[in-house]
Order: structure tokens, then C-alpha cells, then sequence
């Protein structure tokens, strides 16, 4: 292999049988449940990097199926989103993401710098309401239900929120250990098609874990539930902030 081969080729590792195809990533039926709920001001600001701001003491958390995702297959998340706002601008800083696919974990978190990390979420129906669980290795991490299609919401407006940028610490490692990249990257979904959405009561229980920390993030209240049915596209994105070129940068 010459040296203009492998810079034709090289994308992602491994070069003989990449672990993802390239972006964009096209989710069809992507169904997921997100549950607000109020937690500790000064845990929340703990975990929210500088330059984002947190915007109120809520975390949105969420389980999502996804069993047609073009290049991935079927798999699915679960984890917490903090809103925050970026020079003015709302959007939703991903802190903490559980999954059950290889392909889904080496994209998301090489590409984007989505903070992917294996583990057995799942969301079923049972009867009348959506349970959704997250085990670590055979520990219960997470537990939520939610009223199935309780109440329906307007498309338009759920499209509407569905629009705000998502943000993420994306951090690569130099082969010494240290960080060869660290930056806040900016993202959004495209070519969005809501199919469903409704409101309902819910609950959440979270669990202490080493390896998988959501409850340092502890649910206060459930303020609201929202099941959402969409197809979605997960592509481009932007670094708004390089910590490795501007570190005292606050911008």
C-alpha cells in the first residue's frame, strides 16, 4: 500500500475494514422517550465545560431505538442531554451516552465526540406504558417509564425543538497520552420528519455506578415526558471552541 493510498483510504480505523461508513447517518423510526427532571445546581455545573452556560438546573434524559440507521444497523442509546446556551444560542450539551453497538460507539465518539460508552439499554412497551432500562455489565443504572401515547402533541412545534444545536466535548488522545484534540463541537440534525409525538406521566430512577454515573446527576422532580416517532439525519458539524489553541479563551 503507497503513502497516496493510504491517504485515499484512511478515514477511520481500521483502514482495511473501517468500523463505520462515512457520514451523513440517516435514522429512520428513530423512537425515543425524554424525561426533564430538576436536579442539584451545583452538580450540573460541575459537568458543563466552559464556554457553554447552563441554562437551568434540568437534565433531559433519554432512551432511543434505533433500528434502522443507515451504516449502523439497529441498536440503542441511552443518556443524559444538560440544555445550555453558546454565545446566546440554546441548544443541548450531551454529557453522558450508553449504547449496545461497536459501529455506533466508534463513529459517534471519533467522529463528533459523542461520549459513547457500551452498555444494555433498552425501550420496550409493556402493555400500557414504555419502560425503558440501562444495565452496566448486569447492574441496573437506570429505570423510567412513561404513559404510552398518552397525549399528542403538534408535530410542527416538536420539529421546532428538535432544530436547536447539540454540543459536545470531543477529546482525542496523542499516542504519549495526552490530548491531541480537545474542542466543543456544534451539530445538528437534518432533514427532520416527526411522525409522532406525545406527553404523558412518567418516572426515572437512577443508580450510583463507578462506570456509568448518571445518578451523580440526581433526579429532584420529573418535570415532563415527551415520546417522540421521527426520521432524522446526523451529519455535518462545526468546533467552535479549539481548549488546545485558545486556553484562556472564554468566548
Amino acid at each position: 500500500m503507497t503513502e497516496d493510498e493510504i491517504r485515499a483510504r484512511a478515514y477511520a480505523m481500521p483502514i482495511s475494514s473501517p468500523a463505520y461508513p462515512k457520514p451523513p447517518f440517516r435514522f429512520v423510526d428513530r423512537e425515543f422517550i425524554i424525561i426533564s427532571y430538576r436536579t442539584d445546581p451545583q452538580a450540573l455545573a460541575s459537568i458543563i465545560p466552559a464556554p457553554l452556560l447552563p441554562a437551568e438546573p434540568i437534565v433531559k434524559y433519554e432512551f432511543i431505538n434505533m433500528p434502522d440507521s443507515s451504516g449502523l444497523g439497529s441498536y440503542t442509546e441511552s443518556g443524559q442531554v444538560v440544555p445550555v446556551s453558546f454565545n446566546g444560542v440554546s441548544g443541548g450539551f450531551t454529557h453522558a451516552m450508553y449504547l449496545d453497538s461497536e459501529a455506533g460507539i466508534a463513529s459517534g465518539r471519533e467522529l463528533l465526540g459523542f461520549p459513547k460508552v457500551l452498555a444494555q439499554p433498552k425501550l420496550e412497551i409493556r402493555n400500557d406504558a414504555l419502560v425503558g432500562t440501562l444495565d452496566y455489565n448486569g447492574v441496573r443504572v437506570a429505570t423510567a417509564t412513561m404513559a404510552y401515547k398518552y397525549e399528542p402533541l403538534d408535530l410542527a412545534a416538536v420539529k421546532k425543538t428538535l432544530a436547536a444545536p447539540g454540543f459536545l466535548l470531543k477529546i482525542l488522545p496523542h499516542v504519549d497520552g495526552s490530548a491531541r484534540i480537545c474542542e466543543l463541537v456544534r451539530y445538528y440534525v437534518t432533514d427532520v420528519t416527526v411522525k409522532g409525538a406525545w406527553s404523558g406521566p412518567a418516572s426515572l430512577e437512577l443508580h450510583p455506578h463507578c462506570f456509568a454515573p448518571v445518578a451523580k446527576l440526581p433526579v429532584l422532580e420529573v418535570l415532563s415526558a415527551i415520546h417522540i416517532l421521527t426520521d432524522l439525519t446526523i451529519g455535518g458539524a462545526e468546533v467552535v471552541h479549539d481548549y488546545l489553541r485558545h486556553p484562556s479563551n472564554a468566548s
